[in-house]
C-alpha cells in the first residue's frame, strides 16, 4: 500500500509528505551501462537534468563514476571535474528538483554539498572511504545507505548469501548504528538494498519478492532497478528493451511500500507511479 513519506535532507528541508519521489539519473560518465557518453559535459549534463525535472523528477542524482559490475575506478580529481560543474549549473539554472550526488568519495561529497547538492547517494555504505562519515556528520544531508557486496570491480565474482534479505538487514542495522553515533539524524537516511550490486539474479528476485521485510527497519526504501541486467537474466532483454520490465517492477515495488525510485525514464515512471497510487 502506498503511504505518504517524508525525507529530511540538508538544511533540515523536508521532502513530502508524498506517496512517491522520483530520482532522475544524470550520468556524466563515458561508460555507464545504459547511457554512458550521452551527457559527457556540463552543458549536456545540465540540459538533461533540467529535462528530467520538467518530466517530474523530484531529485536529480548526478554521478561521475560508473559503478556497474567490473567498471574501472575514477580518480577523485576526474570525478570532481565531471560532477561539480553540472551541480553548479543546475543550481544556477534554478531547478526546482533537489540535487543528489552519486559518490562514495568523501571529498567529492563534500564539494558537491558545498556546490548545492542536498543528498549523498553512496553505493558503499561509507566503507570504501570511512572519511565520508565525517562529511555526513558535518553537512547533515539526506543520505542513501546502499548495500553492496564489495567494490564494483569485483562484486559480481560469485556472490553468496545464506539469507540475502536477512544479511542486508543486518548490514543496515550495523551501519545505521554507526551513523547514529556519528550524529547524523536517522530521518536523513533512506535504505537501498542494492539491486545488482553483488547479487545474482536469484538474489535480486528474492530481494524484490521480500522487499516488505525491510519495512521493519522503519526507514523509507530507495529502489534502483531501472533497466538493470536482471531483466536480461530473467527475460533475455538487451539493455535498450528493458523499459517495460522496469515499469512493471516499479509499480509492484510502489504497491509494496517503496516510495523512492531512481530511474532513467522519468516521464514513464511518473505515469506508472501515478497509476499505482490511484489503484493501490
Amino acid at each position: 500500500m502506498m503511504k505518504d513519506t517524508t525525507w529530511t535532507i540538508k538544511g533540515g528541508r523536508v521532502l513530502g509528505p508524498a506517496p512517491f519521489f522520483i530520482a532522475g539519473i544524470v550520468n556524466v560518465t563515458p561508460d555507464s551501462f545504459y547511457d554512458g557518453g550521452a551527457h559527457p559535459d556540463r552543458e549536456t549534463g545540465v540540459a538533461h537534468g533540467l529535462s528530467l525535472a520538467r518530466e517530474g523528477a523530484h531529485i536529480l542524482d548526478v554521478g561521475g563514476e560508473s559503478t556497474r559490475p567490473y567498471s574501472d575506478p575514477v580518480s577523485e580529481a576526474e570525478e570532481l571535474e565531471r560532477v561539480i560543474p553540472v551541480i553548479r549549473g543546475l543550481v544556477e539554472a534554478g531547478t526546482c528538483a533537489v540535487i543528489s550526488v552519486d559518490t562514495y568519495k568523501a571529498r567529492v561529497a563534500d564539494e558537491a554539498l558545498k556546490a548545492g547538492a542536498a543528498i549523498v547517494n553512496d553505493v558503499s555504505g561509507f566503507r570504501f572511504e570511512p572519511e565520508l562519515l565525517d562529511v555526513l556528520a558535518e553537512h547533515q544531508p539526506g543520505y542513501v545507505l546502499m548495500h553492496s557486496l564489495g567494490r564494483p570491480e569485483a562484486m559480481q565474482d560469485e556472490p553468496r548469501y545464506n539469507d540475502v534479505v536477512g544479511e542486508i538487514m543486518q548490514f543496515f542495522e550495523e551501519r545505521l548504528a554507526v551513523l547514529d553515533r556519528a550524529g547524523l539524524p536517522l530521518d536523513r537516511v533512506v535504505l537501498d538494498p542494492g539491486i545488482g550490486f553483488g547479487k545474482t539474479l536469484a538474489h535480486n528476485l528474492d530481494i524484490l519478492r521480500e522487499i516488505e521485510r525491510f519495512h521493519a527497519l522503519g526507514l523509507p526504501l530507495y529502489m534502483g532497478l531501472s533497466n538493470k541486467s536482471l531483466w536480461q537474466g530473467l527475460l533475455g532483454l538487451p539493455v535498450d528493451k528493458r523499459r517495460n520490465a522496469t515499469q512493471a517492477a516499479t509499480a509492484l515495488m510502489a504497491a509494496k511500500g517503496v516510495p523512492i525510485h531512481r530511474v532513467h525514464e522519468v516521464e514513464l515512471a511518473r505515469q506508472t507511479l501515478t497509476i499505482a497510487r490511484e489503484l493501490a
